[in-house]
């Protein structure tokens, strides 16, 4: 498999000896990389942009310029030499940052060397039943009523429809849920009660996304040469509820990065977002037990976690058969839907706290990895969470290149304690 990996902050740490760890990258596979958020630290712990606001890029569009802010211009330097080995490697370079078609003319102006810019969950819908890190699914935030009202939706309508929902989501029963819940689309209709203003709700979900995907294109086109665009969106079977459907994504976006996302708490893994769907219904619905409300996320999504049949069984991590079965399967679904192997490359996360959530084992990122393989997923990104573990490394550069050897003279993942280093 073709690799790339996530070159997240502290810059720092990677600007300081990049030679010694492109060198390791290169061996194990990486053929690609992102490089941000795009900040430095400073030394009173503050930070400071890794790029200034051109004001010719602001004057060509017409734009008054921003009031200069603090710069670091030794470190712009530095991440300018890093981002030139990287090039001369043959590397693809991606940004982890987006914005104004002169904030990201401002980007290439200092990095020539990059190719795109990527946004995190592009268009993104919250799909979490209750409010988790930073929304919830029954509401429209303040900040979205506009865009709404641009697009030609009656707000009063809209909240009709998130109503109408949030009451039968209320008002669930265990003959409703053993009934309709094993019958398909048209039984989970009547299930959930999916009225017209309901189907309005969602389609206006689907709709402020497809918006904001044309909107970042058509800004990035701005922009004084081509600038690719990358987008991270959740993993297939939440996208219908965050509006991100796969199938409209690829007439916008140059690199498409479904989010291979599974660990348990935390936020964003697929574990812990149903964990926390089915906690809700039981909490909202008495007399539900939990089988009915997995039956109810099973309904919704699709989802059936293979060997998962309570909370308690979410504990005991991942069989064998959740990679070969469901990360299989999503996998092929993403492949399915965008049509271009080369455009769909894999958002991977394992590693001690992925996303504040439990941590994900070698072994678990080796199954992830094979069940993307096996599908025909042909690339993949790795995001250490905060920095690939010893283990995380020999999978990888087992995949992608020459496995890595460990030794105590050659390279070592960042911030990985080596054994003579324990203190005795």
């Amino acid at each position: 498999m073709d690799c790339w990996i996530f070159a997240f902050n502290p810059l720092e740490r990677y600007m300081a000896h990049y030679k010694h760890i492109f060198d390791a990258w290169e061996e194990g596979g990486v053929r690609g990389i992102v490089v941000g958020r795009m900040f430095f630290m400073q030394d009173d712990g503050t930070t400071v942009p890794a790029f200034h606001q051109d004001p010719k890029a602001y004057e060509a569009l017409g734009l008054e310029p921003p009031a200069e802010t603090p710069r670091d211009r030794a470190k712009e330097k530095a991440l300018g030499l890093m981002l030139d080995d990287a090039a001369a490697r043959g590397w693809h370079i991606m940004v982890f940052d987006s914005g104004t078609p002169a904030h990201v003319q401002s980007l290439v102006n200092t990095y020539p060397q990059v190719n795109g810019v990527i946004i995190d969950g592009p268009g993104e819908n919250h799909y979490e039943l209750a409010w988790h890190h930073g929304g919830e699914l029954f509401e429209i935030r303040d900040g979205e009523r506009g865009l709404f009202s641009s697009l030609g939706f009656d707000l009063e309508r809209l909240q009709r429809g998130i109503d109408h929902l949030n009451e039968r989501f209320h008002n669930l029963t265990p003959d409703l849920v053993r009934y309709h819940a094993p019958g398909g689309m048209l039984a989970g209709l009547n299930l959930f009660d999916i009225n017209e203003d309901a189907l309005y709700w969602l389609r206006a979900r689907q709709e402020k996304s497809l918006k904001s995907w044309q909107q970042a294109r058509a800004d990035l086109d701005k922009v004084d040469r081509y600038v690719e665009l990358g987008g991270i969106p959740r993993i297939t079977s939440f996208s219908s509820l965050t509006g991100q459907n796969y199938q409209q994504m690829p007439p916008y976006f140059d690199y498409i990065f479904p989010k291979h996302y599974y660990w348990h708490r935390g936020f964003d893994g697929m574990y812990g977002t149903v964990q926390r769907w089915v906690q809700k219904f039981v909490e909202w619905n008495p007399s539900l037990n939990e089988e009915d409300a997995f039956a109810l996320v099973q309904s919704l999504f699709g989802l059936e976690l293979p060997g998962v049949n309570s909370l308690y069984d979410l504990e005991m991590g991942f069989p064998d058969e959740f990679f070969s079965e469901l990360v299989y399967s999503e996998t092929r679904r993403a492949l399915d839907a965008i049509q271009d192997d080369d455009k769909t490359i894999f958002w991977v996360s394992t590693g001690r706290f992925p996303h504040a959530g439990d941590p994900m084992t070698a072994r678990d990122l080796e199954g992830i990895l094979q069940a993307t393989k096996d599908a025909g997923g042909k690339h993949f990104l790795f995001h250490p969470d905060p920095d690939p573990s010893p283990g995380e490394w020999s999978v990888i550069s087992r995949f992608c290149g020459n496995p890595w050897r460990q030794s105590r003279e050659g390279y070592w993942p960042p911030a990985a304690t080596k054994p003579d280093e324990y203190t005795r």
